[in-house]
């Protein structure tokens, strides 16, 4: 995959510093207490900026999940070529969800859950690290497993996250205490539980 060029750079720091603006304003406001004029004025953008980037405030917000630093090339993967796609996207995994993603994730379905209308956004949210997910499997294995195997695969790892961040699970993510949830299983311990599966079975 090619590097991003300066002018995709700044289009996609404008999206998220409008996505960050409007995932403040719902978690100090609720989503009924802002409007997209809040918006950019606290991003410093202008209407038709927003216009550019995002349908809608429920877009923004939930888009606010996806301000990480995409792997742009395979090799960023630092894997050897003997490496086996489950290994691949466990790390995969470890480098995109980061503490401050998955606390995001957290907080959106926590808003979804007063605010129904952000669902749709925030599934599409979910489906596009999915794919990003099964992109940086096609691009670091250039097609030696099939479509299929690398959907499968991502599709597996992907729902077991989902009770994560919906609360379902009691999980620690990167950077909570222990001390908060005593014997509480980790995000790293989960992780590694859910590979395990993977690699040898139910």
């Amino acid at each position: 995959m090619n590097k991003q060029s300066l002018r995709d750079m700044k289009r996609e720091a404008t999206a998220h510093a409008l996505a960050g603006a409007a995932f403040e304003l719902a978690r100090e406001r609720g989503l009924d207490g802002f409007v997209i004029d809040d918006v950019v004025q606290r991003a410093n953008y202008s209407r038709r900026t927003f216009a550019n980037h995002f349908s809608c405030k429920e877009e923004a917000v939930a888009m606010s999940a996806l301000t990480f630093n995409g792997i742009d090339d395979a090799n960023d993967l630092q894997l050897a070529d003997s490496t086996n796609p489950l290994d691949t996207l466990q790390l995969w995994m470890k480098m995109q969800l980061t503490a401050d993603v998955l606390w995001k994730m957290r907080e959106l379905v926590s808003l979804s859950k007063r605010h129904p209308t952000l669902e749709p956004y925030i599934l599409s949210v979910f489906q596009r690290l999915q794919n990003a997910a099964e992109e940086a499997l096609s691009n670091f294995f250039h097609g030696r497993y099939s479509e299929g195997y690398t959907h499968l695969l991502a599709g597996a790892v992907f729902g077991a996250i989902l009770p994560i961040v919906d609360g379902s699970l009691n999980v620690l993510l990167p950077g909570d205490s222990t001390a908060e949830a005593p014997g509480a299983t980790t995000f790293d311990q989960y992780l590694e539980t859910t590979f395990g599966y993977l690699r040898n079975g139910f």
